[in-house]
């Protein structure tokens, strides 16, 4: 085999052990010596792979961004309204976010970074490799806009931006759904925490997303 090739393969061992330590651990949980016993190295072999923590955490949501793209590729149905596809995506989000939520916590770890920080501890090729995912998962939704605006049903200027919006938006929302509790007030006054209605939640989800993009009325 050749270097090129075994270099690649070995690569792909550390992202598919990175990954699954992520699944059943949790990101924060998953440490690169336990990534590095799973895989057979030294844990020096993965900095060969990857320069940082970061850039293995940000290959790793590449991965976790390919699949939920293929889930909300399911919004691309000529039959449906432009409104019935926002819908799709924002439920495809939320549910693959709540089957994976270590999907949400690398998503999250990298938003905490300013664009000039992840430079710094990402190449640039894989930042790209990064952006490119996350614009793949992006297009499902400034598609539906696009065809809502030329359909009259739509009001958005910038659809991108509604793309990003609704990304960052249910990234958050899915830290609801992590916490499984929601914090009420009990008539003394008191706080207390409450089974998350998780229905109800996608449902205001959905509305959220529909009162930003769709046309005032009048």
């Amino acid at each position: 085999m050749a270097i090129v090739e075994r270099r690649a393969q070995r690569t792909r061992e550390i992202l598919d052990a990175t990954r699954m330590l992520f699944d059943e651990r949790r990101m924060r949980d998953a440490q690169i010596e336990d990534i590095a016993r799973a895989v057979g190295i030294n844990r020096a072999i993965i900095y060969r792979h990857f320069t940082t923590k970061e850039e293995l955490f940000a290959m790793t949501l590449v991965d976790y961004l390919n699949e939920l793209e293929t889930r909300l590729a399911t919004s691309r149905d000529e039959g449906l309204a432009p409104i019935e596809r926002i819908d799709i995506i924002t439920n495809e989000f939320l549910a693959y976010g709540s089957e994976y939520p270590a999907f949400v916590d690398c998503a999250q770890s990298l938003l905490r970074h300013r664009g000039s920080e992840l430079l710094e501890q990402i190449s640039l090729e894989r930042l790209t490799e990064l952006g490119a995912a996350i614009n793949r998962c992006f297009v499902h939704i400034t598609s539906a806009i696009i065809d809502g605006n030329e359909a009259g049903d739509f009001d958005v200027a910038d659809p991108e931006l509604i793309a990003n919006m609704m990304y960052t938006q249910g990234l958050g929302i899915l830290n609801l759904v992590t916490f499984q509790r929601s914090i009420r007030e009990l008539n003394s006054g008191i706080p207390t925490m409450d089974n998350l209605p998780m229905p109800e939640v996608v449902e205001l989800a959905k509305r959220s997303v529909r009162a930003i993009v769709q046309q005032p009325a009048g």
